[in-house]
C-alpha cells in the first residue's frame, strides 16, 4: 500500500503542477537496490504509473518513481542525468541529441505504445466532426466562431497544452502544419486541465491523448475527424489508430541512456511484454503490435 500511494501522490503532483523531482534526488531512495525513475510526457503519465504499479507487484525489490511535466522536461532530465527514463510523446530533436552527446548520454529510443490525439468539445456542442483543415483554422485563429464550422454563433475558446508538451509539438507539426497557435489559445499545464476546462465551457475545444479521452467520456464529447472534405469521418479508437485510418496519431517513446543498467532494461522489457502491452490496451492506448 505504501508503494502504491507514493506513485499516486507523484501523479497528482504532475497533473496539477506539471512538475516534480525524480525520486532519485531523494537520499532515502538509495536504500532500494532496484530503483528506476521515469519523467516526462503528461500524456503518458497514467500509463507509465500503471506499468510501475504492476511491475512493483511482480518485482518486490523494485521501486519505480513516475513524474510528468511534459516531454521536453523529460528530455532535459535525461540529458542532465536526473532521470533513468524519459517518457516522450514526440521524438527527440537533433539539437537535443547533440546536447545529450555533449553530456556523455547516448539516447536509446524505444517505441512502447501508440496514441491517438482526440479532439474534445463540451457534451452539448452540436458539432460531431471536423476536417483537418477546419482544425487548423480554429487552432491558428484563422477562424474565430463556431458558426464557421456549422455550429451556433459563439467564439471558439481554444485550449492547448503548453510548449514543453510533446503533444503541443506534434499537433503543431501535423495539424497546424508548423504554423503558430492562435495568440488567444489558453495554454494548460496538464492534460487533465484541458479536460476540466472543456467539460465546463460550451464554447471550448481542445485536444488530449486517447487514453485520457476514454476516461473522461462522461464529461466531454470526442469529435470524429476527416482527412479532407471527401474523406469519411473517423473516430479515434485502438483499431483506427493502429490501421492509420485515424490521421492524428503517433508513437509514444521511452528514451534511456544506452549505457544504462539492468534495472532500467528490465522495466522497459516489462512494458513491452505481454503484461505491459495488456496494460496499454486496458488504459485506452494502442499496443505496439
Amino acid at each position: 500500500m505504501r508503494r502504491f500511494a507514493t506513485i499516486s501522490i507523484m501523479i497528482l503532483s504532475a497533473s496539477i503542477a506539471g512538475c516534480g523531482r525524480p525520486q532519485s534526488t531523494n537520499p532515502d531512495s538509495k536504500k532500494f537496490k532496484n530503483t528506476v525513475t521515469v519523467k516526462g510526457s503528461d500524456t503518458m503519465v497514467h500509463l507509465v504509473a500503471k506499468w510501475a504499479e504492476d511491475y512493483m507487484k511482480a518485482q518486490p525489490s523494485a521501486e519505480v518513481s513516475v513524474t510528468g511535466g511534459g516531454s521536453g522536461t523529460g528530455v532535459a532530465a535525461l540529458i542532465n542525468k536526473s532521470t533513468d527514463i524519459c517518457s516522450a510523446s514526440r521524438e527527440m530533436s537533433a539539437t537535443e541529441k547533440e546536447q545529450a552527446k555533449q553530456k556523455g548520454v547516448v539516447p536509446k529510443e524505444t517505441v512502447v505504445a501508440r496514441d491517438g490525439i482526440a479532439i474534445i468539445v463540451h457534451p452539448s456542442n452540436p458539432i460531431n466532426e471536423l476536417t483537418l483543415e477546419q482544425l487548423k483554422k480554429i487552432f491558428t485563429g484563422a477562424w474565430t466562431d463556431w458558426s464557421q464550422v456549422g455550429g451556433g454563433p459563439g467564439a471558439f475558446l481554444v485550449f492547448s497544452r503548453e510548449s514543453s508538451s510533446g503533444t503541443y509539438v506534434f499537433f503543431q507539426e501535423h495539424v497546424l502544419k508548423k504554423e503558430d497557435y492562435t495568440t488567444k489559445a489558453r495554454l494548460m499545464p496538464a492534460t487533465s486541465s484541458i479536460i476540466q476546462a472543456v467539460g465546463v465551457d460550451k464554447s471550448a475545444i481542445g485536444y488530449v491523448g486517447l487514453g485520457y479521452a476514454k476516461e473522461a467520456a462522461a464529461n466531454v464529447k470526442v469529435l470524429k475527424i476527416k482527412a479532407d472534405d471527401t474523406s469519411p469521418s473517423v473516430a479515434p479508437t485502438e483499431e483506427t489508430v493502429r490501421s492509420g485510418a485515424y490521421s492524428i496519431a503517433r508513437p509514444l517513446f521511452f528514451y534511456t541512456d544506452g549505457k544504462t543498467g539492468e534495472p532500467v532494461n528490465q522495466f522497459v522489457q516489462f512494458c513491452l511484454g505481454e503484461a505491459g502491452q495488456k496494460i496499454v490496451r486496458d488504459t485506452g492506448y494502442v499496443t505496439v503490435k
